[in-house]
């Protein structure tokens, strides 16, 4: 009888695992987003949210991703769908997907809710953003939170190690972190100066002018950065700004100019932060070096 009890209770919990309820996750807008399976046909609309699938283990499952989503490698085969300003509403409805994953600025989300299609929108702006959204795109693709955390914590002691390697020289240097040639540059208010932050490093752009504010250059002359970090497209531009020659990072050459493919990885909230960071602290040593 005993024997008979077991089984009962195991049957009983093999089918409470099979007939679970939907999983359920909140997004940006406070919308709860019930999920009723495990997704296998997934549509991304931002890089970071493409690159968070992927660091969970289910590139696979990507059917289409936005124009900029470029990382990794194994993705490039994927379907093409736009960008967060002009998705390709028929493109992405064509591919059937179980699951969108978009920023909460994206056009035309609304538009694919009302069409059935199960969309989930975040957009990750800051450190505790970005390990808020690796736990619920894990929640939402049925990945166990263990592995979250564990993806999370590769990161995290990334981003650590990063910190941990900056000469005491390099600390007391100030940084203006170039975001776009427009110009717009990153403040203390974004994730990139979060990580400058933690590195003991000033920012000349303070919090209060917004994560990523567009930056008068004279604002730069008149703060006089001890390194530059910029990316390839504003190389040009840059000695064409009054006053910029005669900065003393410009004429002490403490700028580091990143490529294209740096520059997307710098710029994304996301898996490759501590990558990010060590590029910024090779950067600041090598500046504070320069500086000698």
């Amino acid at each position: 009888m005993h024997g008979w009890r077991t089984l009962l209770v195991f049957l009983a919990l093999l089918l409470a695992s099979v007939w679970a309820l939907a999983v359920t996750v909140q997004d940006d807008r406070q919308q709860k987003i019930e999920i009723s399976k495990a997704p296998q046909r997934i549509v991304s609309l931002l890089p970071s949210l493409t690159e968070t699938v992927c660091a969970l283990g289910a590139c696979q499952r990507l059917v289409g991703v936005d124009r900029y989503s470029n990382w990794p490698a194994s993705i490039a085969q994927v379907s093409r769908v736009g960008g967060g300003i002009d998705p390709n509403i028929e493109s992405i409805v064509a591919l059937k997907p179980d699951l969108v994953l978009a920023a909460g600025s994206t056009r035309g989300a609304d538009r694919l809710q009302a069409l059935g299609l199960t969309v989930l929108r975040l957009e990750p702006r800051t450190h505790a953003d970005a390990q808020r959204v690796l736990r619920t795109v894990g929640d939402a693709l049925w990945v166990s939170p263990s592995e979250s955390e564990r993806v999370w914590r590769e990161i995290e002691s990334g981003v650590q190690a990063a910190v941990q390697s900056l000469s005491p020289l390099a600390r007391q240097q100030r940084v203006y972190f170039e975001v776009s040639s427009a110009p717009y540059g990153a403040s203390e208010a974004s994730f990139i100066g979060e990580t400058l932050t933690r590195m003991g490093v000033g920012n000349i752009l303070p919090a209060s002018m917004g994560p990523f504010p567009q930056v008068n250059p004279e604002f730069v002359v008149r703060a006089q950065p001890d390194v530059i970090m910029v990316g390839d497209s504003s190389r040009a531009s840059m000695a064409q700004r009054p006053g910029w020659p005669a900065l003393r990072a410009m004429q002490a050459q403490r700028i580091c100019v990143f490529k294209p493919a740096e520059s997307d990885m710098l710029v994304r909230a996301g898996p490759r932060m501590a990558e990010g960071a060590r590029l910024m602290a090779d950067c600041l040593n090598k500046a504070a070096g320069a500086g000698r």
